[in-house]
């Protein structure tokens, strides 16, 4: 299994997109100052000509294939995760009723936490309870940034 590596850029700072060249393994916020490298694979081409059409405003649903590596409570999560609908939000109260793990809030927490594949797995459209923005990985502007980002995206659609 091979393992490709490759950043872009993106409104939100530099991506790392991984791939075992099948699936998408990884999308994580690259640290500041990460130059862009080319796409080396088919499934590396499609993720990043899919963050740039979600970035843009077009595209409101990935499709790429995914690996997601994790324990089966996690990918449990991740999946409930790929049923927010895009712009909209949910509590880790509400992600874990959705598992059926209704009293699992900090555990859904924690998988949100190691979820491997940032934006194409949207944990950061999880938030507190109360509304509240809670932890990310890229940060909570970054996060906040995402959802504004959604939020108009769903706005100009519908006009």
């Amino acid at each position: 299994m091979m393992n490709n590596i490759c950043f872009v850029s993106s409104p939100v700072g530099a991506l790392e997109i991984q791939d075992d060249g099948a699936c998408l393994t990884a999308v994580r916020f690259a640290p500041a100052g990460t130059a862009a490298s080319a796409p080396n694979s088919p499934v590396a081409r499609l993720a990043a000509r899919q963050l740039q059409a979600y970035f843009a405003g077009t595209l409101t649903r990935f499709s790429v294939p995914l690996a997601l590596a994790g324990t089966p409570f996690q990918q449990a999560v991740w999946r409930a995760l790929l049923d927010i609908p895009y712009g909209q939000t949910r509590s880790y109260g509400q992600i874990a009723a959705a598992i059926n793990r209704p009293r699992a809030c900090r555990a859904v927490g924690m998988a949100n936490n190691k979820n491997p594949i940032c934006i194409l797995v949207p944990c950061h459209r999880v938030i507190g309870a109360g509304g509240n923005l809670t932890g990310y990985a890229g940060g909570l502007k970054i996060k906040e940034w995402l959802l504004s980002h959604e939020r108009a995206t769903v706005k100009n659609l519908y006009q």
